[in-house]
């Protein structure tokens, strides 16, 4: 499983507004993805116009080939975009070690 976290900076002020397109983004267009297997998303306390996306994919392919050179990036990109103060700093992880939280 790969995990891409994704940081993204919004334009002050429309934390409310990107919080509900984010989770209409991901129940509506991400989701439906090939290889899609969970998120999260988070918001840093100390600078309010961050958030850490995180999603759970079966492998890299799944999420730089058939998610971002399809149609369902353009449907994503054009729900959260608009938000965007500049574009988000996208990596991949593989899994080291790790516990479920409790």
């Amino acid at each position: 499983m790969i995990l891409e976290i994704a940081d993204i900076r919004i334009q002050p002020g429309q934390q409310a507004a990107f919080e509900e397109a984010i989770q209409r983004g991901i129940s509506t267009v991400a989701s439906k993805a090939r290889g899609f297997k969970g998120f999260t998303v988070n918001k840093c306390i100390e600078t309010p116009e961050r958030f850490v996306l995180q999603i759970f994919w079966e492998t890299l392919e799944d999420h730089t080939v058939a998610f971002r050179q399809g149609p369902l990036f353009a449907q994503w990109r054009a729900i959260v975009g608009p938000f965007f103060a500049a574009p988000p700093l996208v990596e991949h992880f593989d899994l080291v070690a790790g516990s479920e939280p409790k």
